[in-house]
């Protein structure tokens, strides 16, 4: 792929969340890595281990199962750092894990990771409060990928209206979009190759640990649900039109979504108001969590996203929803993530609004050309917060930052990667 770079298996690279993990095993008792699978969480966590005294317990080997289901105090009892791989296989050992850390209260006691949301599992014992920090490893942004900064969120609020050139051309984002971020996605240079593991992963994900969490009347139609679903990234989520296409119980298709979510499959981008305007619809909008997945699941690459007609704009813009979400998990400043749309058909695709109630708002273009018009749901915002609102951006496949008006900005879609964080 032109202008990418390949990460060769084997090669490990750095992960922004490493920090954040180090820090808590400094102050907190058990510390939960959580993601989706393939993600990355074992990696990080066993480079994070290297040089400390620590056991090692993977749970997805049967027999590790067996002895924590046998012997669960036994099984969590050590006087060094734990790491226990995969919890939500046997997530009964919480329990145990509580005995021990309020007997010893140390920090740095366990190290655990999970591929679906573990505290939350409806038939969990304790959720360990006060005890646990809980971080979420994402597959690798385009920053961690490429080495170069991702420091668009904070820059966005530090410093306003932000300027950036860019080289990237349309194919080069189409790539990255079907390409994702799973580590064994990003080293298969190989498109057939990178689509084989794209198909096992999404198959190998519901038959075990979708079917783990809740038994799956209808497996066929889960797969149907995914192909939908990926028909309608970056869409308003409403869960009783997929009812109807997929002839199933709104019960159901919400119970699917909500296991689709628990195992990072997919991504919910909440709705934002501020009772600026009673006309905000309150619709969750979807992203998959990994672009990848999204466009093997339509069946595209990145030859046939950027002919007319694709589904480039829609894949391109939660695939920038997603890169923002996972700056938010290293970002500096405490930022949170929202869309925004009216009942007249007003939107803006993403909304970042900080602790202090500013706003920083966002479109995507597949295009590389920007109009006046992409700036109509930005400029609604701004009329509308005052000095709230920071800046709006129209992120777009072209190459200058082009201004629009005070506070409004074209700007290259690589800015959110290539710029650097504050510390540089």
């Amino acid at each position: 792929m032109v202008g990418l770079g390949s990460t060769p298996l084997g090669h490990v690279l750095p992960r922004r969340a490493a920090s954040s993990v180090a820090d808590a095993l400094g102050d907190t008792r058990v510390v939960l890595v959580t993601g989706a699978r393939q993600c990355g969480k074992s990696t990080l966590v066993r480079v994070l281990a290297t040089g400390r005294r620590a056991e090692w317990r993977n749970l997805d080997a049967a027999a590790a199962r067996q002895a924590a289901r046998a012997d669960p105090s036994g099984f969590v009892d050590s006087e060094d750092l734990m790491v226990i791989d995969e919890i939500q296989r046997a997530p009964e050992l919480l329990l145990s894990i509580k005995e021990q850390v309020d007997a010893d209260p140390r920090p740095g006691r366990y190290l655990l990771t999970g591929s679906a949301r573990v505290l939350g599992l409806r038939a969990l014992p304790d959720t360990l409060p006060g005890r646990t920090e809980t971080i979420e490893l994402w597959p690798f942004s385009q920053g961690e990928i490429d080495g170069t900064g991702d420091g668009f969120v904070d820059a966005a609020f530090d410093d306003g209206p932000l300027s950036h050139a860019s080289t990237r051309t349309r194919r080069e984002y189409a790539e990255r979009v079907v390409r994702g971020g799973f580590p064994e996605s990003v080293a298969r240079t190989n498109p057939r190759r990178r689509e084989r593991f794209l198909d096992s992963y999404v198959a190998d994900l519901v038959a075990r640990d979708v079917s783990q969490l809740s038994e799956i009347e209808r497996p066929a139609q889960m797969r149907a649900l995914l192909r939908l679903l990926a028909a309608r990234s970056a869409q308003p989520l409403v869960g009783n039109a997929l009812s109807n296409d997929l002839r199933l119980s709104a019960r159901t298709v919400h119970r699917y979504l909500g296991l689709l979510d628990e195992v990072f499959l997919i991504k919910r981008i909440p709705a934002w108001s501020r009772n600026i305007s009673s006309r905000a619809v309150g619709t969750p909008k979807l992203a998959f969590v990994d672009s990848g997945v999204a466009a093997n699941l339509l069946g595209v690459d990145a030859r046939s996203l950027t002919r007319p007609g694709a589904p480039f704009g829609q894949l391109l813009e939660a695939f920038v929803l997603m890169e923002l979400a996972r700056q938010l998990t290293w970002a500096r400043r405490r930022v949170e993530l929202f869309h925004y749309r009216t009942k007249d058909g007003t939107e803006v695709d993403a909304v970042l609004e900080d602790r202090r109630g500013r706003v920083v708002g966002i479109e995507v273009k597949a295009s590389s050309t920007v109009r006046a018009e992409d700036f109509r749901g930005l400029r609604h915002l701004a009329d509308r917060l005052g000095d709230d609102f920071v800046a709006g951006y129209v992120l777009y496949t072209g190459g200058q930052t082009l201004p629009f008006g005070p506070r409004l900005r074209a700007v290259p879609v690589a800015a959110l990667w290539e710029l650097p964080t504050p510390d540089g």
